[in-house]
């Protein structure tokens, strides 16, 4: 059987494979995967420019974008190397034209004026200050009823203030107090304690107990509210003759073991004492003395111990006592003070021997100050004398005798006292 093959023409040819290339592609097939040229031309058609514009955008881009980073690293590394550039150069060209950097400073400041006072100030409630350079001028109100002294004195008192913090530093005041167990022991310390708490610091209160210390005592020097030490004699008071000598020793050894550097003045309890006797003993470089009004009440008059001066030097003493007329110097136990160098550094104020500096038991009553003072100066020369000319009673030493004492149910001290003191 004889087959029959028909060939397709060339035009046929083309134009079936014209057929096959236009028509869509069927997405509803059923092929498990599309084609791989799909994908191609879904990207080439939707991330790519028209085919006329691509080119000549797109090197306008590029071109911009170049620009741009060239001009910013040419900004960068001009001000990166400004940044680490000296400006010497400017400070010099500024010079030579008379310029400086102060002098492109932002702050506003007035010219300079010439303060010109009214000579009249004082006198005149209101008075103007001409400041110079036009119509400036201040109007200064004088408070009503305030005098010219009174505007002075307030210009010192201020300048004395702000001269405060230049001042050298106050001596330390060593004030050392013998006392005992007895039924006005309270009320002395009190008052005397109170007097103190007055006085400008520093100031060291020493208070001696013989045989213990009493919780009493210690109790009121904590509420006084001064600094203090409180020490205990050891010695057997019923072997001594004067136990307030034993005491004010203990305290003379403290200070030269601790070398406590300070003026050192014994104050009993049961004397009375001014302001003015603390601050003047500030002025003390060795050894300083004074008078002192001694009261007694059964003699019901008042006498008077201590130097005789010319100005601050001392010339003499005052004594009344023919008992005590025998003495080299004499001064009540609180009517002198003294450096308390002396104690533990003898080669500074040239004494002879290093021997303890001590109060004698050994002596008379009434004798125990001129040994020790003996033991301080060598005469009057290395003394002075407190206040100027020792016009002035600072202090006032009290004797109560036995016979001035009734006890039949206690200690009971007499108040019927009229004794008059001119202090002049």
């Amino acid at each position: 059987m004889a087959s029959i093959r028909r060939t397709l023409s060339p035009a046929n040819h083309e134009r079936r494979v014209q057929i096959q290339r236009s028509s869509p592609p069927n997405l509803s097939s059923s092929s498990p995967s599309p084609s791989p040229h799909l994908f191609h031309r879904i990207l080439n058609d939707g991330f790519s420019l028209p085919h006329k514009q691509q080119p000549r955008k797109w090197a306008q881009q590029q071109l911009a974008w170049k620009r741009s980073i060239l001009r910013f690293l040419l900004f960068f590394i001009a001000g990166f190397l400004l940044g680490f550039s000296p400006f010497s150069g400017i400070h010099d060209h500024d010079h030579d034209h008379g310029l400086s950097l102060q002098d492109f400073s932002f702050d506003v400041r007035p010219p300079p004026s010439t303060l010109h006072v009214d000579a009249n100030l004082g006198s005149n409630s209101q008075s103007q200050l001409d400041l110079g350079g036009g119509d400036r001028t201040i109007e200064i109100l004088k408070p009503e009823g305030v005098t010219n002294l009174e505007l002075e004195t307030r210009t010192e008192d201020i300048s004395n203030d702000n001269d405060d913090s230049l001042a050298p530093p106050r001596k330390l005041l060593i004030v050392v107090t013998p006392t005992y167990n007895r039924a006005l022991q309270a009320y002395y310390l009190n008052r005397l304690g109170q007097t103190l708490r007055l006085v400008p610091q520093p100031l060291l209160w020493i208070v001696v107990e013989m045989g213990s210390a009493s919780m009493e005592t210690a109790e009121l020097l904590r509420g006084t509210g001064v600094m203090y030490r409180h020490l205990v004699c050891e010695r057997n008071s019923t072997k001594v003759k004067d136990r307030g000598v034993h005491q004010r020793n203990t305290a003379l050894q403290h200070i030269e073991r601790h070398h406590l550097d300070g003026i050192v003045y014994f104050a009993d309890d049961d004397n009375i004492y001014s302001l003015e006797l603390f601050e003047s003993l500030r002025e003390i470089r060795r050894f300083g003395t004074w008078p002192v009004a001694m009261l007694a009440q059964s003699k019901n008059k008042a006498t008077l111990e201590g130097p005789v001066c010319n100005g601050s030097q001392v010339i003499g003493w005052h004594t009344n006592e023919k008992s005590k007329k025998l003495r080299r110097f004499h001064v009540d136990m609180s009517g002198f003070a003294f450096n308390s160098s002396i104690l533990w550094d003898p080669k500074r104020w040239g004494r002879p021997t290093s021997d303890p500096i001590r109060q004698l038991d050994t002596v008379r009553e009434g004798f125990q100050e001129t040994t020790f003072i003996e033991q301080v100066v060598e005469d009057e020369d290395q003394m002075v004398g407190l206040p100027y000319d020792c016009s002035k009673i600072m202090n006032w030493h009290i004797h109560l005798d036995a016979k001035d004492l009734n006890y039949p149910n206690g200690w009971q001290v007499t108040t019927d006292l009229d004794v008059v003191i001119p202090v002049k």
